[in-house]
């Protein structure tokens, strides 16, 4: 069933075009990204679909009944009530029909009630037809579903006040909030910003198994190959559909680019071929009508335009000034946290010259707490520090807290540099996309992907040789991100950082430094050992636990029959949806055939002779004693 469409929209900021000729469509069930450059109009263009934007041109088309679910970015949920309490909210119509059922059954156990006939049988039927409405709409699951989200989203203590919870909690509450209400097309702007790695895996497999349609803007690359089967591209105004997941959107972008070019330099040559024949025979009498005839031809030819390739992308590089000692960072028993209450305690690692250190955790863990201690931000709460020799310090913000004043681009840069001149700092922030007017821009009032890209243009112009990164990668786009990690797989200094990006941390890090409450663990690799040495030490405990005795080894065998059996019921669920999606796939062609059978009953033609009538007729009969049999089917498959 086709939910939504967009055709030909066009939206101005003024007398600025933003997006023109837009085409989107969403059917029940699809799961779509839209890609592009920060400021390309993504968000723009969400918000326009979920109706809190206008637009200047083209229509969208929506059901009535279709309901929207619209998460905009770093969207807060403001409450006074408890967490339980609001997620309770999301079925409060679900509370008045239980409560009009208790009402109900207390009436049917007065005892007088018998003594009524009439008014005994319309109390059974009005609590029997609630209760179906009840159980319909989840009445006796839904405080499990509420369970389920938010231990998914990392809530534990549900009777905490909303009000005390920290920015990065509210947006995951917004976003379980809308989860709950399950709208018929659920919009999500960047909704991984605030998420660490479990609860991004466990979002990804909750949208997998959604009922609706999904449209999502997302950095996210792991996140969107897991999610998405669709892509639309927003570039230079225009949109652009791909089929498929985002590294599938990649390779077939990278193929039509190809593509187009070998086409139009195929058409060059063929053109210049055409002209220079015109040119050395069109005086000569011999050949002048075959130079004539060329000419017509080219005159006629639709002349390709040059393939568009990628808009122009960020260029830089982090260099140092001088070198470090080999030995960068010595962290020993350290306890972080704010106004002495320890958020993590017996911290030890140690970095050396060249390394780049992920460090991981759930969120609330003390990651960025831990960098801000290291730079002398917050004071260490116990422990040691100690600092190698010759270290200059690079870091940058995951809030860019610092970029809030009202100086223009150019000055902010310019008055951390003043011995530089115009022309170094105008290249500077060109290599960061900050251009011609770009520079005269208020700092205050830049993007988020804007103010991240100012603050690696100040990191890059830092020659630092330790760079520690508070999530670098949050409001850049998918671009940038790439650039980013090319120039500081290039960086000959040491990096230390925090980020939730899975491909991001791969290609960065050389070693992984796990933060829990009481403790630290370092795993020599990237990312994906890290995850190999976690499984291998689940496995080692598992082991031990089995080998502790008879208790354990029945628990073991239990454990591994629930898996086979869970295993089995998982293949003939797979086999469930296989044969319902060949099933609809017949209904929808032999519903198209039922149709095109009728539409031919219809035409003069046909109805004038009596054997097609016949013969349509019956095939037409076929078809639909076919379809009967296949509902049925559908029928018991859906159940």
């Amino acid at each position: 069933m086709i939910l939504l469409q967009v055709n030909q929209l066009q939206k101005y900021y003024g007398a600025d075009l933003i997006l023109s000729n837009i085409k989107l469509e969403l059917q029940t069930r699809d799961r779509v990204a839209l890609v592009g450059r920060n400021g390309a109009g993504k968000s723009t263009l969400l918000k326009i679909i979920a109706g809190h934007l206008s637009h200047d041109g083209g229509e969208i088309i929506k059901p009535k009944e279709v309901n929207i679910g619209y998460l905009a970015q770093n969207t807060g949920l403001e409450s006074n009530l408890s967490i339980w309490e609001e997620m309770l909210s999301v079925f409060e119509h679900l509370g008045t029909m239980e409560r009009s059922l208790r009402k109900l059954e207390e009436q049917m156990a007065d005892p007088h009630i018998y003594d009524d006939t009439v008014k005994y049988e319309r109390i059974m039927k009005e609590y029997d037809l609630l209760q179906v409405k009840f159980k319909e709409q989840g009445g006796y699951q839904y405080e499990a579903d509420i369970r389920s989200v938010l231990h998914g989203l990392n809530f534990r203590d549900n009777s905490l006040m909303i009000s005390s919870l920290s920015g990065g909690q509210k947006t995951r509450l917004a976003l379980g909030k809308l989860l709950l209400t399950r709208p018929d097309i659920l919009i999500l702007d960047e909704p991984t910003n605030h998420l660490d790695i479990d609860t991004l895996s466990w979002l990804e497999q909750y949208l997998q198994s959604y009922d609706g349609a999904i449209l999502i803007v997302s950095h996210d690359r792991y996140f969107l190959d897991k999610v998405v089967t669709q892509v639309y591209e927003v570039s230079r105004k225009q949109i652009a559909r791909f089929t498929g997941n985002y590294s599938s959107y990649l390779d077939q972008k990278a193929a039509n680019y190809e593509r187009e070019m070998k086409l139009f330099e195929k058409q060059q040559q063929e053109v210049a071929n055409l002209q220079d024949f015109i040119q050395k025979n069109l005086a000569r009498a011999s050949t002048t009508k075959r130079a004539q005839s060329r000419r017509k031809k080219l005159e006629k030819m639709e002349v390709m335009d040059r393939p568009l390739g990628d808009e122009k992308s960020a260029t830089f590089s982090f260099g140092i000034e001088k070198q470090s000692g080999n030995d960068v960072l010595m962290v020993d028993s350290l306890a972080v946290g704010y106004d002495g209450e320890k958020v993590s305690e017996s911290i030890s690692f140690r970095a050396y010259k060249g390394e780049s250190i992920a460090l991981v955790g759930p969120n609330g863990i003390g990651k960025s707490t831990l960098l801000k201690t290291i730079i002398k931000k917050l004071p260490a709460l116990s422990g040691t520090i100690q600092y190698g020799t010759n270290l200059s310090i690079g870091y940058y913000d995951q809030e860019q807290a610092e970029l809030t004043s009202n100086k223009r681009v150019l000055n902010e840069l310019w008055d951390d540099y003043p011995l530089k001149s115009e022309k170094e700092i105008r290249t500077a922030l060109g290599n960061f996309l900050f251009s011609g007017d770009d520079v005269l821009k208020i700092v205050s009032t830049l993007s988020g992907g804007e103010k991240a890209r100012l603050a690696l243009a100040k990191l890059m112009l830092e020659k630092a040789n330790v760079l520690i990164l508070d999530e670098p990668t949050n409001h850049l786009d998918l671009d940038s991100k790439e650039v980013l990690e090319n120039a500081l797989i290039d960086y000959p200094g040491t990096i230390l950082f925090v980020s939730h990006d899975r491909y991001f941390i791969n290609r960065i890090a050389t070693k992984v430094v796990e933060l829990s409450r009481h403790g630290s663990a370092e795993f020599l690799g990237d990312y994906d050992y890290y995850l190999e040495k976690k499984l291998e030490q689940e496995e080692l405990a598992a082991l031990a636990l089995a080998a502790s005795g008879k208790l354990a080894a029945e628990k073991e065998a239990l454990e591994k029959n629930s898996y086979q059996q869970d295993k089995e019921s998982k293949k003939l669920e797979r086999q469930r949806k296989r044969k319902l999606e060949e099933t609809e796939l017949r209904i929808e062609e032999l519903e198209e055939q039922i149709q095109e059978y009728e539409q031919q009953l219809c035409k003069p033609e046909v109805f004038q002779n009596h054997e097609m009538v016949l013969e349509i007729n019956i095939n037409n009969e076929k078809a639909k004693a076919e379809l009967e049999q296949l509902m049925e089917e559908w029928a018991e498959l859906a159940e």
